[in-house]
């Protein structure tokens, strides 16, 4: 289960840095084999591939009628691997796709990760903030 918040950059290249404490479950879980997708709230989701391929599948079952997001998740799909560094390359058709600039979020979200370019991130979390918790949440406690 990946979890928690890193800040981190993206170089010049477009490369990010796995955080040293996700990397090595990911070289342990897909040997660093990971897909990177575009997601319609305007991040990206990073999967381990075996993760992704499950994902995949289902998508591609989809029917007719969900073309259009069969076409945001399978279209904008690309497959990296990590670096001896531990880098990625994120590609530049994604980090246009999502106003993605050099300061980024990674969050954990279980099973894979959202990239967010981090000033939408804030923007979006102040916005979730000021429309209040969903009625779904209205019986959850900590």
């Amino acid at each position: 289960m990946f979890q928690g918040a890193s800040s981190l950059n993206l170089d010049a290249k477009g490369r990010m840095s796995i955080p040293a404490r996700h990397r090595d479950a990911l070289n342990v879980q897909c040997e660093g084999r990971i897909t990177l997708t575009r997601h319609p709230d305007g991040c990206l989701l990073l999967f381990p591939r075996p993760t992704w391929e499950s994902h995949r599948e289902q998508i591609a079952a989809w029917p007719i009628q969900a073309r259009d997001w069969k076409r945001i998740f399978l279209g904008n799909a690309f497959d990296v691997d990590m670096d001896s560094a531990g880098r990625i390359l994120v590609a530049p058709e994604l980090r246009s796709a999502v106003g993605m600039q050099r300061d980024v979020m990674l969050l954990g979200m279980g099973s894979h990760f959202e990239i967010w370019d981090a000033a939408k991130l804030a923007e979006n979390e102040a916005k979730a903030i000021a429309g209040g918790a969903p009625d779904v949440l209205n019986n959850f406690s900590f």
